[in-house]
C-alpha cells in the first residue's frame, strides 16, 4: 500500500563522529540506516517574522515519508536518490525535527512528518 503523492525514494544516514583525523579535525561520518523509502520533499514556506527583518535564514523543508514506526533522530540526514530527475535529486538534508502522527504502528497508513534543513557538506569527499 503507499500513500498518494509520495514521489521520491530517500536513503536516510545517521551522522557520527570519528576519531580525528591527522591533522586535528574531527571526522563525520555517514552510516545508512535505511534505504529506499518511499517520500515526499517539499519546501516549507519562511518565517514571517524574519522576512520582515530582513535576516537571511536557512532554508527548511517537509518530508512526508512511510513507514512510519522508522528510527530517525535530529541531526540524521537524508538524500534523495530516486528519481533521477527529481528536482531535490542527489541532494543532503539535516533532520531538524520528527513529527510522529498518532496512528497504531500496526496501522498501514502511519507515516512521520520530518523537518528539515538544507546544508551543504564543506568536505563532500569524505
Amino acid at each position: 500500500m503507499t500513500i498518494s503523492g509520495l514521489n521520491c525514494r530517500i536513503d536516510i544516514f545517521r551522522i557520527n563522529y570519528s576519531d580525528d583525523d591527522i591533522v586535528g579535525g574531527a571526522v563525520t561520518t555517514g552510516t545508512v540506516q535505511y534505504s529506499g523509502i518511499l517520500a515526499r520533499v517539499q519546501p516549507s514556506p519562511p518565517e514571517q517574522v524574519f522576512l520582515q527583518q530582513g535576516l537571511e535564514t536557512d532554508r527548511f523543508f517537509r518530508a512526508t515519508l512511510i513507514p512510519g514506526t522508522l528510527s530517525v533522530r535530529e541531526r540524521d540526514e537524508i538524500e534523495v536518490v530516486q528519481p533521477t530527475d527529481h528536482k531535490y535529486y542527489g541532494l543532503r538534508f539535516r533532520v531538524v525535527g520528527v513529527q510522529d502522527v498518532d496512528l497504531n504502528p500496526r496501522d498501514p497508513r502511519n507515516y512521520m512528518i520530518l523537518h528539515l534543513s538544507r546544508g551543504v557538506r564543506a568536505h563532500s569527499l569524505q
